[in-house]
């Protein structure tokens, strides 16, 4: 029934319809939206900068399976937009609200204002200017709609007033009405079609090397248990990207790692020899095929994805199944005969073996300073069962993607689009979105260094996080390109490129009366780590590794 209210009023009550818990925010912002948010359940989380609280609703997003909503003024917008980025590329579905001068005020040089459009239109799906309070109702469900069908991504809708605060005062006549289908994503799932499932089948019965690989779309299909039965029926072994690493335990039988630029050498073998690949959910990046030089060209290919769009986008020829992830792999598994290919996992298991005994040496390494690989071991053998890990971009993502195993069905693991420093606040997100499990951060001082202030952020709210800091004084996956670039020219001033002071993240953390500690011993991390867990306080665990050292990439077809 409608009702006549405030549009401040109207905004904080269709929020709380649609299962928003956390706004992150700028001031200043909606202010009297924000002042009727206190009548409702939802936490105001304000942070440092409008990159860390887009980053914030990000990482909320992802582990709560809801849109996450962050908000700016005008002056942030430009800010707010370079934060739409990471969940853009990941998949993401982020509602961004800006302010914006009134039409009154625009093309005529107002304060500390440009023009949004062109800064948001890239990284988001939807944008849209609301001018008027009656356009409110339609445009924040067109928000919600937009971020949660198909491929999630984010959404921005830019509200007249230098704050948003122009429309938020007016009255409107108007019903609480929320699309519940659209409260969480993916919002649809439709089925495949069949006569592409009898494609699919023919080609499945026809191959003695088959391999799931499963991307993204797994994740936000929830189609782990669906992967895993149709690897079982076929007898597949099952590769991941870094996006997918969690869907299934490193344990499995049919799994053989990470796959592509930041994968294992083990398993792009795998996926190079393999004669019928299977993508679920993939949308064939250069990262997940080795610059398009994985699979070997002519071999067959089946693309299961919500988004017809990405079906056959990057090799002619592909079998297209377009539906939910899980569906798609549903139906396969119930109209494809059981297949054994014994020698074949045999086979693609041996050199899995193989990779491990070579990164075992590295792993148990009880040399001083510290390496990354010894770290990620030490990791592993602490995380809680359920914990999320959420990593930063880079060799962030490479060490814990192929080191950290995931071991319980319990644990998440999430990384970094492309963005450096995501990690920290994309944590503290997910930590709002699911306080009662273990969130650690795993980055690197220069990606640390990024969001610092929002240590105050998760102080304040309490969204006690881990971040385990691979503190190597250094951006240090730079450096071979940049050692390429110099060539034969003296070193002299290069350090200026790649070099930072040595940084103690302990005492900064405590600065901001949160628990921080020191490492530099392997066997002393496992009393950090419990001592940081104990606190109740976000924690920093500052491990001093090697200075610059260098991750080995995997072997990639040339």
């Amino acid at each position: 029934m409608a009702k006549k209210m405030t549009g401040a009023r109207y905004f904080a009550r269709l929020l709380e319809a649609y299962g928003v818990t956390h706004v992150f925010f700028m001031d200043a912002v909606l202010r009297r939206a924000l002042a009727e948010i206190e009548d409702t359940k939802i936490v105001r989380v304000l942070g440092h900068s409008e990159k860390g609280v887009g980053y914030m609703a990000d990482g909320y997003a992802r582990i709560s399976g809801r849109p996450g909503v962050c908000m700016a003024q005008s002056v942030g917008a430009a800010n707010l937009a370079a934060a739409m980025q990471d969940p853009y590329l990941g998949h993401s579905p982020v509602i961004a609200l800006t302010g914006r001068h009134v039409a009154a005020m625009q093309y005529r040089n107002s304060y500390q204002e440009v023009d949004h459009a062109p800064l948001f239109t890239p990284v988001t799906k939807f944008h849209a200017q609301m001018e008027v309070v009656e356009q409110m109702p339609h445009l924040i469900r067109q928000a919600f709609r937009e971020a949660t069908t198909t491929t999630p991504r984010p959404v921005h809708l830019d509200v007249a007033g230098y704050t948003g605060d122009a429309l938020t005062p007016l009255e409107v006549d108007v019903e609480i009405a929320v699309d519940g289908v659209h409260t969480t994503f993916p919002a649809f799932r439709p089925g495949p079609d069949m006569a592409a499932i009898g494609r699919a089948v023919k080609a499945i019965q026809a191959s003695q090397r088959p391999v799931l690989i499963a991307d993204r779309g797994v994740v936000i299909s929830g189609a782990r248990v669906a992967l895993r039965a149709l690897g079982e029926k076929i007898q597949a072994p099952i590769v991941a990207t870094l996006d997918a690493k969690s869907t299934i335990l490193e344990t499995d039988n049919l799994f053989r790692g990470m796959v592509g630029l930041y994968g294992r050498s083990c398993t792009n073998h795998i996926v190079d020899e393999a004669d019928l690949i299977i993508y679920a959910g993939s949308n064939t990046s250069d990262h997940t095929t080795a610059n398009w030089n994985l699979p070997r060209a002519g071999i067959p290919i089946i693309q299961i994805d919500l988004d017809p769009v990405e079906i056959g986008r990057n090799y002619a020829g592909t079998i297209g199944i377009q539906s939910d992830v899980r569906a798609g792999l549903e139906a396969l598994t119930a109209n494809a005969p059981p297949c054994r290919h014994d020698a074949w996992l045999k086979y693609t298991q041996s050199l899995v073996d193989v990779w491990r005994g070579e990164v075992k040496e590295e792993a148990i390494r009880s040399e001083l300073p510290m390496r990354p690989q010894r770290l990620c071991k030490e990791l592993t053998n602490v995380l809680p069962e359920d914990a999320i890990l959420v990593a930063d971009t880079g060799y962030s993502a490479l060490w814990t993607g192929n080191l950290v195993d995931m071991l319980y069905p319990g644990q998440t693991y999430m990384r970094a689009a492309g963005s450096l420093g995501w990690s920290f606040p994309a944590s503290i997100g997910a930590k709002a979105a699911a306080p009662n499990r273990t969130v650690v951060c795993f980055t690197g001082d220069g990606g640390f260094s990024y969001h610092l202030p929002e240590l105050e952020t998760a102080r304040r709210l309490g969204l006690n996080v881990i971040v385990v800091v691979n503190n190597n004084q250094c951006l240090s996956q730079g450096v071979k390109n940049l050692n390429i670039a110099y060539g034969d020219r003296p070193e002299g001033r290069k350090s200026e490129c790649y070099v930072y002071e040595k940084t103690d993240f302990a005492k900064i953390a405590q600065s901001f009366n949160c628990f921080g500690v020191t490492v530099e011993k392997p066997e002393d991390f496992k009393t950090a780590f419990e001592s940081a867990l104990s606190s109740n306080l976000p924690a920093v665990i500052d491990v001093k590794t090697e200075f610059a050292y260098q991750a080995k990439m995997a072997w990639v077809p040339v």
